[in-house]
Order: C-alpha cells, then sequence, then structure tokens
C-alpha cells in the first residue's frame, strides 16, 4: 500500500510517501517540505499567529493535494511541540481540518520519544541489544531506553535546538557576529540544569547501542567526518564525544550568517546549529557516551510503522 504521513515540526511541514506492507522495508517514493518555522510564529500570548496559521493551513492543503496526486491510499498527519504548545491550538487545528480536510494529531514528547525508538529499533534490529535513543528537534529534546520496541523509558525535554536559539542565545540568523562566549556558557548552565533530575532513569534501564536521529544529529556528524548524504542511505555514520565537542569548538566562533556555508548544513537550521550542539555535548557528557551510531530513520518512520502494525492481519 502506498502511506504518506505529514510531519508538521517545529521548523518545516515535512509530507513523505512510501510504499509498503506490514514486515517490508517502507521505501520512500516522494519527499518535499515546506520550511513555515512555527515555533517562530508564536506570538507573546502563547498562540500561533494569523500568519502562522494560514501559513500552515495552505502548506497541509498542498501536501494534502499532493498526496492525493500520488494515491496514497492513507495520510497519517501529526503536529509536534510547535502546535502543541500553542494556546490556540484548538482553535488551529479545526481550522486546518475544516479548510482542508486533513485531521492533524498532537502527539505528546513521550509519543514522539516512542515513535522514534520504534524507528530506530526496527533499522538495527534485536542484534542492537538494548538502545539509548536521542533526538534533538527544533522544540524539543526526546530521549528513550529500552530493550523491546516500546521504550522502558520515554522523556522529552523543551530544550529544542530551535527553542534555545530563539529563547536562550537570541540568534538572529542574519547576524555576522556569533553569540558571546559568556551567553554559550549560560545555554550549557540552563541545559545541564534541566537534565537533572530525568537522566538517571535512562542510566538505571542502561543500554548496550546509543543511537542519535534527526537533522541536528546528522549535521554535527557530518560536520565531524561522517559520510555525506551523497553515499547513501546504508552507510554507517557515527558521532563521537571527541568529534562533537570539536565541532562546537568552532562553531561557536563562526557568525550564524555564515553557518550554513559549512558543508552538510543545512541553510535552514544554520542558525539553530549551535544551541543543537550545545544540547548534544551536554547529553552525551553527562550519560558518559563516547560515540553514537546515527540512524536515518526517526519520528516520521516510526509513525509509518505503528501504523503498518495496526493493519496487520490477526
Amino acid at each position: 500500500m502506498r502511506l504518506g504521513v505529514l510531519d508538521v515540526g517545529s521548523n518545516t511541514v515535512h509530507l513523505l510517501v512510501v510504499d509498503a506492507h506490514h514486515g517490508a522495508h517502507p521505501w520512500p517514493a516522494h519527499s518535499e517540505k515546506v520550511v513555515l518555522r512555527l515555533a517562530e510564529q508564536i506570538g507573546p500570548d502563547g498562540a500561533l499567529t494569523e500568519a502562522g496559521a494560514e501559513g500552515l493551513v495552505k502548506a497541509v492543503g498542498m501536501a494534502r493535494a499532493a498526496a492525493d496526486g500520488l494515491a496514497a491510499d492513507d495520510l497519517l498527519a501529526f503536529a509536534t511541540s510547535a502546535v502543541r504548545e500553542a494556546t490556540n491550538a484548538g482553535e488551529v487545528l479545526a481550522r486546518v481540518r475544516d479548510e482542508t480536510g486533513v485531521r492533524l494529531e498532537v502527539l505528546s514528547g513521550a509519543d514522539e520519544a516512542r515513535m522514534t525508538f520504534l524507528a530506530v529499533r526496527r533499522w538495527f534490529g534485536w542484534s542492537a541489544g538494548r538502545l539509548l535513543v536521542l533526538d534533538i528537534g527544533g522544540g524539543s529534546l526526546e530521549l528513550a531506553a529500552g530493550i523491546d520496541e516500546d521504550p522502558d523509558v520515554a522523556i522529552s525535554l523543551p530544550l529544542g535546538a530551535g527553542r534555545l536559539s530563539r529563547e536562550r542565545l537570541a540568534v538572529d540568523p542574519a547576524s555576522a557576529v556569533p553569540p558571546a562566549a559568556e551567553t554559550v556558557e549560560e545555554l550549557r548552565e540552563y541545559v545541564d540544569g534541566r537534565l537533572d533530575g530525568v537522566l538517571a532513569q535512562l542510566t538505571e534501564v542502561g543500554w548496550e547501542r546509543p543511537v542519535a536521529t534527526s537533522k541536528t544529529f546528522r549535521m554535527l556528524a557530518r560536520l565531524a567526518g561522517a559520510a555525506p548524504s551523497g553515499a547513501g542511505l546504508w552507510a554507517r555514520r557515527s558521532l563521537t564525544r571527541t568529534g562533537l565537542r570539536q565541532v562546537l569548538g568552532f562553531i561557536r566562533h563562526i557568525p550564524p550568517s555564515q553557518l550554513q556555508e559549512l558543508e552538510g548544513v543545512s541553510a535552514g537550521r544554520a542558525h539553530q546549529l549551535l544551541a543543537g550542539a550545545v544540547v548534544a555535548e551536554a547529553v552525551l557528557r553527562r550519560l558518559d557516551v563516547e560515540s553514537l551510531d546515527i540512524c536515518p530513520w526517526a519520528l516520521r518512520e516510526g509513525v509509518i510503522l505503528r501504523r503498518l502494525d495496526q493493519l496487520a492481519p490477526m
């Protein structure tokens, strides 16, 4: 069957269409995205602005038309932290449904962690043993650990790269001046403080194989020497803590406007890279992880796999 999954995130609205059936590898047939940066369109009252809501309706409508044009049998649509935290989320979701016919399911942070964990488990298989899975999104950080397909621990924290870039580093993407050293240090201390009290849950479960997913980790791994995207989906990629520290050491001195010039860095997320690196370094340091494998599958694939499981014959 052909499934479409529509991911409304803090940075982008991403449509992925795959051909798949239960027990088979989901093969991508089409992918398209629109950069909306919804998290940056939350007003002082905590509500998504009219412009943000209008952009979301338009992007969802375009994705629905694309999925229909590709003869998708089903469209699985979900939203994460930006919509989840908007004070007018109910109103926005109703507008999207009424104007596009698409019902967006709002995932909790813990559900994001669980779905991502499922995708990583299926990618690496049972031979990976007990997994630790890390995912830095635009609005939140997800962490999960366990031996099964459903993790024993699933945690979500408001430590997304986009959120911290706005709220803690006050990054202007066009700035020709990097954030001050004192500001970066304050961010590190803030992240450490938010990690206090939750990481013990992960260490109690334990792991044999630490894994990271998300665009942020992929960019950091590429800067540390991992294979480029052109090497293909199956190329093994990893990120060491030493490599991450080296990356953090040089990008903290690069102005936000110039980060996109680095090989492997997405122009739309370049200004969020420093905050993401600070979060990644803090988690690896606090969990004493020396090296991570990078998994190409993440939340979208997890949603697809869960849906296929539900459709499996009894």
